[in-house]
């Protein structure tokens, strides 16, 4: 098969003729004079201070801390994979509360032996995460005016919906359920007094300032990217001129999404200053950044802010949508940590691994609390942001064993990419869907996939993700004679690859992944 690839970026693209007739805190990016660089981490990539985070919040030893956070990076890379692998069969993953059996639940039998192998522990569910995800986002348009919730989320390990309600609102949730189509068995209710509300503060002290009407308010930097740093959407609107911990003229917010789809932002600072992929500890630490692999449900993780510095615990759910004051948030990450007013938009680590920055939360680090965070990798799709790390650093899951190739055969990349797909198509103008005629869900992050079409024939590639009304449309698309490379940077959500005759028809195989 021939071996010319076209290489697809990131961009929107239009889908052809063929294609539309098939319906299917820290001061991370500054260094504070006298201070020092990043230290050296421990095996695993954890630093002392994080350890010493660990053992004061969640009780582990230096070699248990050090497993946990490990195992952590392995199951986020092998999530993914079997996300992709399994299709519409994946029912979500999360780490049992040992931290380190990861649990994969599926819809199917069939898929069980898909996750074993992959060293997992299959669990036989009901519903898959793209059914729960569309029973939330059900719950998303019928909420938006009643009053007593404050929130809800896909909880993975009970393969249900909860809903989070004030004392005494139980009922309005079950009715609030009902009324979205949503049956009993896929809904529980959770009953909290907590009301969350954005961590932002105007109290003065450490970290960045956003100036709005004449005064000050001050947020937290997230992570360090090529040109600025990320941060939360409600630390300041599009446009808005930040000032850094020194009173120097910083940059200004280029991008804010709050409240919506996300509580997400991204700085472009100017030439004073230098982003760096380390983490203040606010302890006279800094903590080394070394890549963006998601953590599952389960995993330990800390965060830091410019309030109360680092503190540790565990991530309870994805995909929350929490009702501030300001209004519903939807896609963020529910975890046990405490956090309080001017924390928000600072980093949440699992181990180096960037997760995300801080949006807001109830209680606070006195009496505890929950607090919930945007996931990094959405603003880096989203804005096309390159996160800075630390030199060696990676965190992407270990890539398949590939077959050797046999005497005088060229090795093919898409053989390997971890998940494998086969077809034929009899008939120019047909197209089919893969994984198996359905999709798959993806967290954010690229995908990447290689197409080996028949010899004499052209084959095309497309890439459609499902908007919230469950259709498709084309992200990506790689046309044109032979074989066919694609990579696409895009946010979570539901993909599926088509594979289109143009002309010609035959067998094609196709290799993909997403990290």
């Amino acid at each position: 098969m021939q071996r010319s690839a076209i290489a697809v970026g990131a961009v929107v693209a239009v889908a052809g003729a063929a294609a539309v007739a098939f319906t299917l805190p820290s001061l991370a990016d500054t260094e504070e004079p006298g201070g020092s660089k990043a230290k050296s981490s421990t095996p695993g990539g954890l630093s002392p201070e994080l350890l010493a985070a660990m053992k004061r919040d969640l009780g582990l030893n230096g070699e248990q801390a050090a497993t946990r956070l490990a195992r952590s990076e392995w199951a986020g890379g092998v999530s993914a994979t079997l996300a992709a692998q399994t299709g519409e069969d994946f029912g979500g993953a999360w780490l049992a509360s040992d931290g380190t059996t990861l649990k994969v639940a599926v819809t199917d039998s069939g898929a069980a032996s898909a996750v074993k192998a992959a060293g997992a522990v299959p669990v036989l569910v009901k519903r898959s995460e793209a059914e729960l995800d569309e029973a939330k986002t059900k719950l998303d348009a019928a909420a938006a005016k009643v009053a007593g919730l404050t929130g809800w989320y896909v909880d993975v390990a009970t393969n249900k919906v909860v809903v989070v309600a004030q004392p005494g609102e139980k009922a309005e949730a079950l009715a609030l359920a009902k009324r979205a189509g949503l049956s009993s068995d896929a809904v529980t209710v959770k009953i909290s007094d907590a009301k969350p509300k954005p961590l932002f503060d105007v109290r003065g002290a450490d970290p960045y300032f956003i100036n709005v009407g004449g005064g000050q308010a001050r947020c937290s930097i997230g992570f360090s990217v090529t040109t600025g740093f990320v941060t939360a959407g409600h630390c300041g609107e599009e446009g808005t001129t930040t000032t850094g911990f020194n009173n120097q003229a910083q940059g200004t917010v280029e991008f804010s999404v709050f409240p919506g789809e996300a509580d997400m932002g991204f700085v472009a600072v100017n030439d004073d200053w230098d982003p760096r992929p380390v983490v203040n500890d606010f302890n006279g630490n800094e903590l080394p950044v070394a890549g963006n692999t998601e953590a599952p449900v389960g995993a330990a993780i800390c965060r830091s802010g410019s309030t109360t510095g680092t503190f540790c615990g565990t991530i309870l759910a994805k995909n929350q949508t929490v009702r501030y004051p300001e209004g519903a948030v939807t896609g963020l990450t529910r975890t046990d940590v405490c956090a309080e007013g001017g924390d928000s938009g600072g980093p949440w680590l699992s181990g180096d691994q960037a997760q995300g920055m801080t949006s807001g939360g109830s209680g606070d680090c006195t009496v505890g609390g929950e607090t919930f965070f945007q996931p990094l990798n959405e603003v880096l799709a989203a804005q096309n942001l390159t996160l800075v790390t630390t030199e060696g650093g990676g965190g992407e899951a270990p890539p398949a064993t590939t077959p050797p190739a046999e005497e005088g055969e060229e090795a093919s990349a898409c053989d390997a990419l971890p998940v494998q797909r086969t077809g034929t198509i009899n008939r120019a103008g047909q197209a089919q869907a893969q994984p198996n005629g359905g999709a798959y869900r993806a967290r954010a992050g690229t995908h990447t996939a290689c197409l080996d079409a028949p010899e004499g024939a052209d084959f095309d590639l497309v890439l459609q993700r499902a908007n919230n009304r469950g259709q498709f449309r084309t992200v990506a698309q790689s046309a044109g004679n032979g074989d066919k490379t694609l990579t696409f940077t895009g946010r979570s959500g539901t993909y599926r690859y088509v594979v289109v005759a143009a002309s010609g028809t035959g067998a094609y195989s196709l290799g993909f992944n997403v990290q």
